[in-house]
């Protein structure tokens, strides 16, 4: 089975396991509060029909009521600043439910916005984390050169971890300023810009929404607005690092395995006009199909690229090759001995490797068993 198909079983298994995981977790903590919540609101409504002499249909009246007056409470939300904050919700996928168009033509155009906007604003949002992590990757190796560290290659594990703590900085941040503007508890401010943020937006907390501060207050609006767009921005960076990398596992996989059914297809229409080499071992194909990839290439940086072709062909290049015992025995050279290379780092102007003496039809071969050999694979 190809490890595509592997991959995306695993992925579904454990994603279903983590669904049945989350569900056992949320029943055993929300389910007894909310059963105590609905006994005391359905006492409290008893006590207002009979305090008040409300009917059924009265209270009924006055609960939808209430229901339609919550979004007003805030003031007026189709202002041009409440309208922009609706359509960062849209957009973003946050949709925290607070404000709805009413008409007719508002919902026919919210979902033509809503279907242009979300792929732009997803696309927007990695390219722009893509950039994020290419400078911070930059700026980490430049300090890291000015501090003289031996090693000054940035690797995965580095940007990880700044991207970890950006957005717990970034989270931080915001929990500390909605906490003071909206006087929540930090928990409950870390909380709604956690929701917000991975766009989940149940709407049980909204910013913006308490003493007509779409109108009143402009400046804590702007730093909501430019919060969120920023925030998303930082959390867009760290999926980008994280997340796509395993998102373009099965297209790399692809890629490889068409790079190899093309190179075995190539190989067997060669194999049609070499039938001095069709009554070798498979081994003596591969190397034919190797120097048919590689013939006007220099046998030297064939050599060197032999990590990178071991991804791309691994039936030609053994893992296990290695610069430091392989040696070249052609002509009068003792066995065992190494040619020395010159200052450029290649052999290629001082003798005639085996690889590179190869022809098309691997008629100039001096011996193919030496080519088989550990000792001889230059």
């Amino acid at each position: 089975m190809k490890r595509q198909n592997v991959r995306t079983l695993a992925l579904i298994l454990c994603t279903f396991t983590y669904l049945l995981v989350g569900a056992a977790v949320f029943d055993a903590l929300e389910s007894q509060e909310e059963t105590k919540d609905n006994e005391s609101l359905r006492k409290k409504k008893w006590d207002l029909l009979n305090d008040y002499n409300l009917t059924e249909d009265n209270y009924l009246e006055l609960e939808r009521v209430v229901l339609k007056l919550k979004p007003h409470k805030a003031g007026v939300q189709w202002t041009f600043a409440g309208s922009f904050y609706f359509a960062i919700t849209v957009i973003t996928t946050i949709g925290y439910g607070h404000a709805a168009p009413s008409t007719d033509g508002g919902k026919v155009f919210c979902m033509f916005y809503a279907l242009l906007g979300i792929p732009l604003t997803l696309v927007m949002f990695q390219s722009l984390g893509e950039r994020i992590n290419t400078f911070v990757k930059y700026l980490l190796h430049r300090i890291k050169k000015c501090l003289g560290m031996r090693r000054a290659e940035v690797s995965m594990a580095n940007m990880v971890t700044i991207g970890f703590f950006s957005c717990i900085s970034t989270l931080c941040i915001g929990a500390a300023a909605f906490s003071c503007y909206e006087q929540w508890s930090f928990f409950h401010a870390y909380y709604y810009c956690f929701i917000t943020l991975t766009t989940i937006g149940f709407g049980d907390y909204v910013a913006l929404q308490k003493d007509a501060a779409l109108q009143n207050m402009p400046q804590y609006v702007a730093f909501s607005f430019v919060y969120i767009l920023a925030g998303l921005t930082v959390i867009g960076a760290f999926l980008n690092l994280v997340v796509l990398r395993f998102m373009t596992m099965n297209a790399e996989d692809e890629k490889r395995d068409a790079e190899h059914r093309a190179l075995l297809t190539q190989n067997g229409h060669s194999s049609i006009h070499t039938t001095d080499t069709s009554s070798s071992s498979g081994g003596f194909r591969n190397v034919y199909a190797e120097v048919l990839h590689f013939q006007s290439m220099c046998s030297c940086l064939w050599y060197k690229s032999r990590e990178k072709l071991q991804y791309s062909i691994p039936m030609i290049i053994p893992r296990d090759l290695s610069s430091s015992d392989t040696c070249i025995e052609q002509g009068n050279l003792t066995p065992g001995r190494c040619i020395s290379t010159p200052s450029n780092g290649c052999i290629c102007n001082t003798q005639h490797s085996a690889i590179s003496s190869v022809s098309t039809g691997l008629h100039s071969l001096s011996t193919f068993r030496g080519l088989m050999k550990r000792r001889s694979s230059v």
